[in-house]
């Protein structure tokens, strides 16, 4: 089995030119936005373009589509206009992900300014239970992301990702994308091989390797245990490709789709430089 590679991708021009782009390099996996991520409303998704977003991804390469939601969706906002607009825009992401028949939301918990950890929990899943109720009998599901614990926000812990699941009416339609920057700086320490054991094996039992569908592959540009959410290019940062060298050989996660957000410039150059550093880390046996 081939490891599911690839990176967030551009829909610049259309969400179906994220294909077209992906394609051109090879990707087998790839994370979009599908509207523009720092506004909070967006254009209805044309349906020439769903047709076509549909067609150019069943005839590529590409197994795994995972959608990134807003940037500006706190789930668990203190001020309470700026949770309604969360709150419908992240019922808008789940809507387009189903119109574009894409499986998973991915998405940050939110950030609890002040309310405290448990509320701040109790109001992320009332966020998703909201969400839900107006989406039964969709097939996409919303996908947790780890979080670097910076300022107030949640999900930089596996206990805060099982507290939100286990208050979700729907736990069947959760799932976790761990990103090895952010849960490294949140201390989680993946890049010697004990601990790198353990993290997976706290993982598997406080929420389960059944619910890992993604992982954001990103080296750290700060130290195990910072806090601080900055990613660098493979190889480059405080992980180093020990790390990296360690997950892409685990065989439990080798059928977990791998994708990169790394910096980069429009041509895509660097997500070609990191996966063909990621690639050369996997040995002959795996």
């Amino acid at each position: 089995m081939q490891h599911l590679l690839g990176a967030h991708t551009s829909i610049a021009g259309g969400v179906s030119k994220s294909i077209d782009r992906a394609s051109e390099v090879n990707f087998t996996a790839i994370q979009i936005f599908s509207k523009n991520n720092n506004q909070w409303n967006a254009k209805p998704l044309d349906a020439k373009e769903i047709k076509l977003f549909k067609e150019k991804l069943q005839q590529s390469n590409i197994k795994y589509v995972v959608v990134h939601d807003s940037y500006l969706i706190n789930l668990c906002a203190k001020d309470k206009t700026i949770l309604k607009k969360s709150r419908n825009a992240f019922l808008d992401e789940l809507q387009r992900c189903e119109q574009l028949g894409i499986e998973y939301l991915n998405f940050h918990p939110g950030a609890h300014l002040g309310q405290g950890e448990e509320d701040g929990l109790k109001m992320i899943a009332d966020s998703i239970n909201i969400a839900h109720s107006f989406t039964k009998n969709y097939k996409v599901k919303s996908m947790l992301e780890t979080t670097a614990g910076q300022g107030t926000n949640l999900g930089y812990t596996f206990e805060q990702l099982r507290r939100i699941i286990e208050l979700v009416d729907e736990k069947e339609r959760m799932c976790v994308c761990i990103d090895t920057a952010h849960i490294f700086a949140a201390g989680y320490d993946i890049k010697s091989i004990d601990g790198y054991k353990k993290t997976i094996k706290d993982f598997d039992d406080i929420i389960g390797l059944d619910l890992l569908k993604c992982i954001h592959l990103n080296d750290s540009k700060k130290e195990l245990g910072s806090r601080v959410d900055r990613h660098e290019h493979i190889g480059k940062g405080f992980i180093g490709r020990e790390g990296f060298t360690i997950i892409m050989n685990d065989k439990k996660l080798l059928h977990i789709p791998k994708i990169l957000e790394t910096p980069k410039g429009k041509e895509m150059k660097e997500d070609v430089e990191n996966l063909k550093v990621l690639i050369d880390l996997i040995k002959n046996d795996n």
